[in-house]
């Protein structure tokens, strides 16, 4: 067996993490242009998020954010990006490593990339994975949202890995 030593899956997910990088930098500096709106995904539970508690009990493993009328304080670094978000009409604070997501959508332009949340080392990051196989009904209820606008396997505008990766 060849072992995979240039780990082109990780290579892969750091470089589909630079595109949202780079579309966060374009909506922070000159705001969502025409239809756009932004669907991003991310593990709840990846060491270097931070989220206000309540957000973290009623989505333990991943979250779905939407972009587009009412976010504030969009800021992106170089490994993070932060927004304030209404929820329950209170504005809070959130802070994503870029490492932690795994979805990123723009359902107006049938746009859609998914990747492996990465560890702060840059490895596989899958949270709690060793036990509980058994609830994934918050993952799959956010993903659906992204998978009902965007186009089939077939549309040359979607970037699918999953064939690459090992279970």
């Amino acid at each position: 067996m060849v072992s995979n030593l240039l780990q082109y899956d990780q290579l892969i997910d750091t470089a589909l993490k630079g595109v949202v990088k780079k579309a966060l930098l374009q909506i922070a500096e000159n705001g969502l242009p025409g239809s756009h709106h932004i669907y991003l995904t991310f593990a709840t539970q990846h060491p270097e998020v931070e989220i206000p508690e309540f957000l973290e009990v009623k989505y333990p493993k991943q979250m779905t954010i939407v972009l587009q009328y009412q976010f504030w304080n969009l800021e992106v670094s170089d490994n993070n990006f932060s927004v304030s978000l209404s929820f329950n009409d209170k504005q809070e604070r959130l802070n994503v490593p870029f490492a932690a997501v795994t979805a990123f959508a723009d359902p107006s332009v049938n746009f859609e990339l998914q990747m492996q949340p990465l560890s702060p080392n840059g490895s596989s990051y899958i949270p709690n994975s060793t036990t509980d196989n058994s609830s994934t009904e918050d993952t799959h209820v956010k993903a659906d949202i992204i998978r009902t606008d965007v186009p089939s396997e077939t549309d040359n505008n979607v970037v699918k890995l999953d064939v690459y990766r090992k279970d």
